[in-house]
């Protein structure tokens, strides 16, 4: 849709005289504030909470309030354009959902709910590896919809093979490696909380959907849940792996490969030499190292290392349309939204998904705008000053 932000703004407006009182938020931190009244401490936190003490959470904002735009008028905004091109392919918007696991604890509706309302709106679903939904069943509820899938390396490599194979089967048109959890991250808020809902059986559709894991079973998952569970404990994640260990997706799919988590230059420089197609520069929305850099404090120097050569997205604090203008100024393809689209999940499942996601495009499309500028492939530092201090 053309000029998106005032079609969806002055929709809101027209309700002028008569709002709905029980209408759904468009404030950030109201999503947020009803997500916490509906979410016990378990499921919210799994969600809200990061590594450690959470300075990392805090280094992502601290990192885009950094950044500040230096608007241009009289330049013919009257037309704008949001698409983006990505491994062949083109998105009507810049953004995508990002993976995010065991959905099922936040809504009823979980992977589903969201799945279907990118699909609505018309932004890529990237699913989990962790998803209490297994890939197939994703897919098959967003029909033609564009969605990737996102990877958690396992131990057992014929797993990881299986879930490469089922996710080209099932019509996901980029696999998303995550590198950055080798390991669970000591998380203090679901270590207060006992809460690891893995092993209550939530989030583990995938795996115990998969004849590759079912192969190394005594049993069914049906028939003996608690030792499969078990066994998902002993194959998730992979400390062991090296920069040569690239080549085995090659040989094990043939769709576009982009690596999530890189935040040093020299790892994009070898994700470079090992020939992936594109990255992710993400600190796992804080909730791995707790201390490390802003995402988009790496953004830029993961940028300046890969010079153009494959698309570099990011993710890792964008909450607002300013936010997302500000990653594609200084270089990103295109961005990804997390905990933003899990509140909304939280107060009102798909359709808060929905809400979410629209609003965000809406506000990027009119920000775009104001700062003097009409297509989003064109943002560059030319409109960026970095303060001082903040």
């Amino acid at each position: 849709m053309k000029n998106i932000g005032n079609h969806i703004q002055y929709q809101i407006y027209m309700n002028m005289h008569d709002p709905d009182p029980n209408r759904l938020p468009v404030v950030y931190e109201e999503w947020e504030r009803l997500a916490r009244e509906k979410l016990e401490d378990g499921p919210y936190y799994y969600v809200a909470g990061g590594a450690g003490g959470e300075n990392t959470m805090n280094a992502n904002l601290k990192a885009l309030n950094q950044w500040k735009i230096l608007p241009r008028m009289l330049r013919n905004v009257e037309d704008r354009d949001l698409s983006v091109s990505l491994f062949g392919k083109t998105y009507s918007f810049p953004v995508m959902h990002a993976p995010i696991g065991v959905q099922s604890i936040i809504h009823p509706e979980g992977e589903i709910g969201s799945a279907l309302a990118c699909a609505d709106v018309g932004v890529p679903y990237i699913a989990s590896s962790a998803s209490t939904i297994p890939m197939e069943k994703i897919a098959e509820s967003m029909g033609e919809a564009d969605r990737w899938f996102q990877l958690y390396w396992s131990k057992d490599p014929d797993i990881t093979a299986s879930f490469l194979r089922r996710a080209e089967a099932s019509g996901y048109s980029a696999i998303v490696v995550t590198l950055d959890t080798p390991m669970m991250a000591w998380r203090e808020y679901d270590l207060k909380n006992v809460y690891l809902p893995f092993l209550a059986g939530e989030g583990v559709g995938n795996y115990f959907t998969d004849p590759a894991f079912n192969a190394k079973l005594d049993k069914s998952p049906k028939e003996d849940p608690q030792a499969a569970i078990m066994h998902w404990t002993q194959i998730f994640g992979n400390a062991g792996l090296t920069w040569e260990d690239i080549d085995f997706f090659k040989a094990n799919t043939s769709l576009p490969i982009i690596l999530k988590g890189i935040l040093h230059p020299d790892d994009a420089k070898l994700a470079l030499d090992h020939g992936v197609d594109g990255i992710i520069v993400s600190n796992h929305g804080g909730r791995q190292v707790d201390g490390a850099i802003g995402a988009l404090e790496a953004l830029t120097l993961v940028c300046e290392v890969i010079d153009g050569r494959i698309p570099v997205l990011m993710d890792s604090g964008i909450r607002r349309g300013a936010d997302i203008i500000k990653a594609m100024a200084l270089g990103a393809s295109a961005v990804l939204i997390g905990r933003p689209l899990m509140y909304g999940l939280a107060v009102a499942g798909q359709q808060g998904v929905k809400e979410v996601m629209q609003n965000m495009i809406a506000d990027l499309d009119i920000t775009l705008g104001l700062t003097g500028e009409k297509a989003v492939q064109d943002l560059n530092t030319s409109i960026m000053k970095k303060s001082v201090a903040e």
